[in-house]
């Protein structure tokens, strides 16, 4: 009865946010379907989604494994399309071979990105690992230059390395999204200045996201992109569950709120910023 409650209640919160129009529909830029914590009703819950007012989904690679994954989602679901990438964590599965067979999979027709490549410092502290991490960093941005592909990058703990690495690569031309944001309005700016994006989840939702808060209310809306990183986030009242896309709600009116919109236009903006940035209309 709980959970049939909930299902009912989620179904609900999306339908007001889209009772006179029919054509909107949220566009989920950054999902991790392919999760072993979807593994029991994944099939039902992705094919839930249009119905819940969620009309397209990016599934993201992380590791040479879960991108073969990813791709598979892509391929049985006319609405999820796929970045492909190695997660800085996740370097240790990357060599000559690997990388060749990472750059044949960007010629597939429903790959829509690189990613989610990046640095991650809060986990790898030795000064070897993320000197590898760098390195990888840089080798796919220069892979999604060559095959004209926007990035998805993945900063934590990380910001002036980051930074570093993606002017020592000319990432103004390379177009992408700063995924899950956790630094200042300033640094935004400057990521901003460079052609990107900023990727906006449940996080900002939570009670001690004041940078994030801040970020959303400086930055132009022109420059958000919502996303979830489910399983992983789930936005307020739900922080601590198992996250997906229907979820999404929580985050636009939270963003609406802020920056004194209505739920509508955040939606609208969010998905043209999408659109444009993974060029799927």
């Amino acid at each position: 009865m709980g959970c049939a409650l909930k299902h009912l209640h989620r179904n609900a919160i999306v339908s007001a946010f889209f009772y006179d129009r029919e054509a909107a529909m949220i566009f989920e830029t950054h999902a991790h379907y392919d999760d072993e914590r979807f593994e029991e009703d994944r099939e039902e819950l992705i094919t839930s989604m249009p119905e819940r007012g969620v009309g397209t989904i990016i599934n993201v690679g992380a590791s040479i494994e879960s991108t073969k994954t990813t791709l598979a989602l892509s391929e049985r679901y006319k609405f999820v399309y796929a970045a492909v990438g190695v997660h800085p964590s996740d370097i240790s599965g990357l060599n000559e071979e690997t990388f060749a067979w990472l750059k044949e999979q960007t010629k597939r027709e429903k790959v829509v990105a690189v990613g989610e490549i990046g640095l991650d410092y809060y986990w790898d502290k030795e000064p070897e690992i993320q000197k590898q991490q760098r390195y990888w960093f840089a080798e796919q941005m220069k892979l999604a230059r060559e095959v004209s592909l926007p990035v998805i990058i993945h900063s934590r703990d990380a910001a002036a390395d980051t930074m570093e690495v993606m002017k020592s690569v000319h990432a103004e031309e390379i177009p992408g999204v700063i995924h899950c944001y956790s630094y200042s309005k300033e640094m935004a700016q400057e990521f901003i200045k460079m052609g990107y994006y900023i990727g906006v989840g449940g996080v900002v939702t939570f009670k001690n996201a004041k940078k994030l808060k801040e970020t959303v209310q400086e930055i132009p809306l022109e420059r958000i992109l919502l996303e979830t990183d489910c399983p992983y986030m789930a936005p307020e009242p739900h922080r601590g569950e198992r996250n997906d896309s229907s979820y999404i709600p929580f985050v636009i009116a939270k963003i609406a709120e802020l920056k004194g919109i209505t739920p509508e236009e955040v939606e609208q903006v969010t998905r043209e910023n999408a659109e444009r940035l993974f060029r799927i209309m």
